[in-house]
């Protein structure tokens, strides 16, 4: 596999955030071809607590436990932590503006538990504002341009698109696009081929406490009671699904 950067006239700009090159790390070669099929079993407290100090970005390159995003003073009681794609991917950019249509820190307010969403993107967290702009997103984001939280929670890689879903109203050829445009306009900054590497899926992990005490918001321990691992590039759970899991009345869910 060549590791020379792709041409800017490339769809997948979007390459590694660590080395802007399209080498893949050891472990992923088994997964990327067509489509896979995930395993959506919760991760155990163990590989939580194997993964928890692993460092995520925010968007000045500042490094944060892992574990500080769903647990801790101030944290709420559930965290939904959605994984996504490259920072470039206009199908996982879709997903957000859908996302923050229909669950804004304001819906969340009015539920029985203190619930709180955070993103993480496998790209460089100089993108990261730029990411938030285009997705009206309202939820902190941060980077994991290792892509080591996506290897140990055993997400997967592939360039299957699959079916379109439904939080996905624009034509691929729009979409695709869409996001070289955004890419070639950080060719100056050295961002363009930082995205993250395009091939990487992400998911939705809901963090719970562990002891199911709804009272403790310090140090507690929390895990994973519901989890999705994408099988393709572009089947994040629908929103109508997410606010199930979450307990939002779904008349929310936007036409």
């Amino acid at each position: 596999m060549s590791t020379n950067p792709p041409s800017t006239a490339d769809p997948k700009l979007a390459v590694d955030a660590t080395s802007g090159s399209d080498q893949l790390p050891t472990g992923d070669l088994q997964n990327v071809q067509g489509e896979v099929q995930a395993n959506d079993q919760p991760p155990s407290v163990e590989k939580l607590r194997k993964i928890q100090d692993y460092p995520v970005l925010d968007r000045h390159g500042k490094s944060h436990p892992f574990k500080s995003l769903y647990s801790g003073p101030g944290v709420a009681e559930r965290v939904l932590v959605i994984f996504v794609r490259h920072f470039f991917c206009g199908s996982c950019q879709e997903f957000l503006r859908a996302l923050s249509a229909s669950i804004t820190p304001g819906t969340l307010e009015h539920l029985a538990k203190r619930t709180s969403v955070v993103i993480i993107g496998c790209g460089d967290p100089g993108l990261i504002e730029m990411y938030g702009k285009e997705t009206n997103c309202q939820f902190p984001i941060y980077a994991d341009p290792t892509r080591q939280l996506y290897q140990d929670l055993d997400m997967m890689c592939s360039s299957a698109f699959g079916s379109q879903p439904a939080y996905i109203r624009k034509g691929m050829a729009r979409i695709v696009g869409e996001s070289m445009f955004q890419a070639m306009k950080y060719i100056p900054s050295g961002l363009a081929h930082k995205g993250g590497w395009y091939k990487q899926n992400g998911g939705e992990f809901l963090f719970e406490p562990l002891d199911g005490n709804a009272e403790r918001t310090g140090e507690e321990e929390k895990q994973v009671t519901w989890c999705y691992r994408m099988e393709t590039t572009r089947d994040h759970t629908e929103i109508p699904d997410l606010m199930r899991v979450l307990g939002i009345d779904q008349k929310n869910v936007p036409n």
